[in-house]
């Protein structure tokens, strides 16, 4: 009997910039993902290729029918339907995308569609610094509009914002300069208290507009562990998992900060500016579920504050993504979890935390939109890939869910990053996470032939059996 319910959706996922490719044509406009790859891009590694979906996505659908994939959790290029963010649009990029969603359920597979994965047109930005200013607020408003007009008919799964709750501490992700870094934690809080109000307005937008829509967020999930059983290590840990993932969920489901969220802007003296009307606007953006991404765990000891290092001030750590926060928390390495040789702490039990306490907290039906492991595959000259590395992990951690179902968390289906290979947001193709080989490196484009790695068979009969064999 399969620890699964019936209705499990077993699927997979990708980006639109790390994936599609054509990233200027048919009026496709630039994005911030679109200009910083091209900063660092060594020859290829950049969006201007990825994968190739923009002009193979037939050929990847029915790999993803073969696969029996029960959904597809994908992104709409904001700049490839609006090419300067607000204002003209861009018909070229709506035929497309319908396309790609007739394809889909055509061949049996639900999309799941995410509005905005960290690819804010480059217009925005040169206008008025993107999401700093309330206008792109207005600007997003108008998109999702859009895409609920033109795709709601078919696609009833949304999520608005992936991981707003990461993508505020990575600065080239919010265009943050070497010029704003003084005031980085201000322009941060702002972008972010920006983002939540988009956010709720596009929820009223998609239950207003789609019949039977559900939509929410997708966060970067955290489960911190204590370096140490002394008190402060165990609230150092709970205060690392809510500064960096619950005040975000806490802000989605009751339509306000909650007050240790509150306590630390007060602290740094970084309230956002409002405006009247704002608190309603809030309160009517409750999510209808939780879509979350799991990498990995985290592991804190408390961190004192000191007259040199104020209560709630936030150092950053060499990856961009983790901070310290005095008074609050410092990050740790957890000694008792292997890692992945990109560093992340392989921990398949997280996963099954994070989903009770979820669960456990707000009530909401749960959906994993991003798991997987990136690895350096290597093309066998009988042009195999043996990945058992992977198949170990995706198998402990769908082992994680179903321990959580049986728990009593009600997870609506899980879909692993990625379908195939993509550009890596800072590692391009070294770092491979797909079920199926793009056959290209960083430096030579080779023939982006794609080539069914054994993970991907595993998972077909994973799928095929509703996980009974795992």
């Amino acid at each position: 009997m399969s620890r699964f319910p019936k209705n499990f959706l077993w699927g997979a996922s990708s980006s639109a910039f790390q994936i599609e490719g054509g990233w200027k044509e048919d009026g496709k406009g630039m994005t911030v993902a679109d200009y910083y790859s091209f900063q660092r891009s060594a020859i290829q590694a950049d969006t201007s290729i990825a994968s190739d979906f923009y002009h193979r996505w037939k050929e990847d659908i029915g790999l993803m029918k073969e696969l029996g994939l029960q959904m597809y959790r994908f992104s709409i290029s904001w700049a490839r339907l609006i090419p300067e963010g607000e204002g003209r649009v861009n018909q070229k990029g709506i035929d497309f995308y319908h396309q790609v969603i007739d394809c889909l359920l055509e061949n049996g597979i639900q999309p799941v569609v995410t509005l905005y994965h960290f690819d804010l047109p480059y217009e925005l930005v040169k206008r008025y610094n993107g999401w700093a200013d309330r206008r792109c607020i207005s600007a997003f408003l108008h998109y999702a509009r859009l895409c609920f007009r033109h795709f709601g008919d078919r696609v009833k799964c949304w999520q608005v914002i992936n991981e707003q709750n990461l993508m505020i501490r990575v600065d080239e992700r919010m265009n943050l300069c070497e010029s704003d870094l003084w005031r980085a934690d201000q322009i941060r809080s702002q972008m972010d208290y920006h983002m939540f109000l988009a956010h709720a307005l596009a929820v009223e937008a998609c239950h207003e507009m789609v019949k039977n829509g559900k939509v929410g967020p997708a966060v970067s999930s955290t489960c911190t562990y204590p370096l140490t059983n002394q008190p402060e290590d165990v609230w150092a840990a709970k205060m690392n998992d809510a500064m960096k993932t619950l005040y975000c969920l806490d802000m989605h489901y009751n339509g306000k900060y909650p007050g240790y969220y509150l306590r630390y802007l007060n602290e740094r003296n970084i309230l956002p500016r409002t405006e009247p009307g704002d608190e309603a606007v809030l309160k009517k953006g409750r999510m209808d579920y939780i879509a979350l991404n799991y990498y990995r765990t985290l592991c804190a000891s408390y961190l004192p504050a000191d007259r040199t290092h104020p209560r709630g001030l936030r150092v950053f750590r060499g990856n961009e993504v983790d901070f310290d926060q005095y008074g609050y928390f410092r990050d740790e390495r957890n000694v008792n979890l292997k890692t992945s040789e990109y560093g992340a702490q392989i921990d398949p039990l997280g996963l099954r935390i994070v989903l009770n306490e979820y669960y456990r907290r707000y009530g909401l039906p749960l959906l994993i939109t991003e798991n997987g492991l990136g690895a350096a595959d290597t093309l066998t000259l009988e042009d195999k890939i043996h990945d058992d590395y992977r198949i170990d992990y995706l198998r402990e951690h769908l082992n994680a869910c179903a321990l959580a179902i049986e728990d009593g968390a009600e997870l609506m289906g899980y879909s692993l990053w990625s379908v195939i290979d993509l550009l890596s947001s800072h590692q391009g193709f070294r770092k491979r996470y797909g079920l199926v080989y793009v056959n290209r490196d960083d430096l030579d484009l080779k023939d982006l032939r794609r080539i069914k790695k054994d993970s991907y068979y595993w998972y077909q009969n994973v799928i095929r059996t509703n996980g009974e064999e795992l």
